[in-house]
């Protein structure tokens, strides 16, 4: 069977589940006192960059579709394509800013002269200016949900917070959030600021958060914000040979889980989301998802998705999702793909919480 022809039959069983019986998104608080949002978000990511050419046109359409769809936190970051991705937003942002919240991020830097450099700052200095940045880029006064995306052991996390606050009190972010840190990181941070939401890998095939930053969570009534959680597109079974099947500018040919014989152990680790996903009349990928947003009742905590896509019809296909409950014998069966996944999610592993989890056991 082609991609092609899997794409297809994918859409078809979407489309028959978005076509059911529906409701608007359930809203929920990120964190106590923090924005109200739709239960699943959108990762604006690959709108501008690591996933190969991009149909301008397409991507704004998404934009418009998971509005309509009842998805209010838009997701970006200062990273994503040097800041284009926030200057590719700001005219959706200015149209509907009433009606959206918007969060974006700081801490990788990238720099002009070397596309491949990927730093991690989190002192003041850069925190202030990253910001102002943001605003100007985005055409906002405020950023509703500030993040810092990557953490720096080296810059103690009361200075970084502590930054952080201070743009909370001047009013030029509502709420932070923290990205791919420990649950004592997240307890340390929290001690210094609320946080309103933590924004981590979360999957069926990625979840090393659970370890301590999900419970951390839960006690302290941050919220989650699972990125990937589709495996960046693995879990969605669109790829029989990923490392084949990626174009030329898709940053995941060189990720372990899409290479070689990594990538062909993994597809084989679909074939128990397909068997839940065909007593669904549902895709692969809105059971990946429905696994996700029902994390939310595992644990105890607030759960907000945000799958990426540039096509309009996903939009619809993972609203869908948020409408099917997996029974505790579904839940049964998916419980050992996780451990069986072959590679990190990383080539370099250091830029996540995981490694901060290993090295201090």
């Amino acid at each position: 069977m082609t991609r092609k022809t899997r794409e297809t039959q994918q859409a078809q069983q979407a489309q028959s589940a978005a076509n059911g019986p529906g409701a608007p998104l359930a809203r929920v608080e990120l964190g106590a006192g923090g924005p109200v949002v739709g239960v699943q978000g959108l990762g604006c990511m690959g709108m501008s960059e690591f996933y190969g050419e991009t149909d301008e046109a397409a991507a704004r359409a998404t934009l418009d579709a998971a509005l309509e769809a009842g998805v209010t936190l838009f997701d970006t970051a200062d990273a994503y394509g040097s800041g284009a991705n926030e200057e590719f937003l700001a005219p959706f942002v200015a149209a509907h800013r009433d009606g959206i919240t918007l969060a974006t991020k700081f801490a990788l830097e990238r720099r002009a002269d070397d596309p491949t450099h990927r730093g991690i700052r989190n002192d003041p200095a850069y925190v202030r200016r990253a910001v102002e940045a943001s605003l100007r880029r985005l055409g906002v006064e405020v950023i509703d949900l500030y993040y810092m995306h990557r953490r720096d052991p080296a810059v103690p996390l009361a200075e970084s917070v502590g930054a952080m606050a201070e743009l909370v009190r001047e009013g030029k972010v509502r709420h932070l959030g923290l990205s791919e840190v420990t649950g004592a990181e997240l307890r340390e941070a929290h001690a210094v600021h609320p946080i309103a939401a933590l924004q981590s890998e979360w999957s069926l095939f990625s979840r090393d958060v659970e370890r301590s930053a999900v419970g951390a969570a839960a006690e302290l009534g941050v919220a989650f914000v699972p990125y990937s959680p589709l495996g960046r597109g693995f879990l969605a079974g669109a790829f029989a040979d990923a490392a084949a099947e990626l174009g030329p500018g898709d940053f995941r040919a060189a990720q372990p889980r899409f290479t070689g014989d990594n990538a062909r152990a993994n597809a084989a680790l679909l074939a128990p989301v397909r068997e839940v996903a065909a007593a669904h009349g549902a895709t692969p990928a809105q059971i990946a998802l429905a696994w996700v947003q029902q994390r939310a009742s595992v644990h105890g905590l607030t759960v907000v998705p945000i799958p990426g896509t540039r096509r309009p019809g996903r939009v619809v296909e993972n609203a869908a999702a948020t409408r099917i409950t997996l029974t505790e014998a579904e839940l049964a069966l998916l419980e050992p793909v996780a451990a069986r996944v072959a590679g990190d999610r990383y080539p370099d592993m250091t830029f996540t919480s995981a490694a901060r989890e290993d090295t201090a056991r």
